[in-house]
């Protein structure tokens, strides 16, 4: 896996799918949806399912060798 890549947020918490979309893992709401729901996406080294799920700062969120978090 790579060294995480800071991605600038405005607000904490940020929703993993709009995350997801914003570090530009994913495409739109519906490949945030599928990439959660195929179990592709971890958070701080644990797979996460749900869309909702709340992210912080410094979290790292990985999404197929790919290594980001919220800045």
């Amino acid at each position: 896996m790579t060294t995480p890549q800071d991605v600038p947020i405005r607000e904490e918490p940020i929703r993993i799918g709009q995350f997801l979309k914003l570090a530009n893992l994913a495409e739109d709401g519906v490949h945030a949806r599928e990439l959660l729901e195929d179990g592709l996406v971890t958070v701080n080294g644990t797979p996460e399912h749900r869309r909702g799920a709340q992210l912080h700062r410094g979290d790292v969120v990985a999404v197929d060798g790919h290594a980001v978090r919220p800045a």
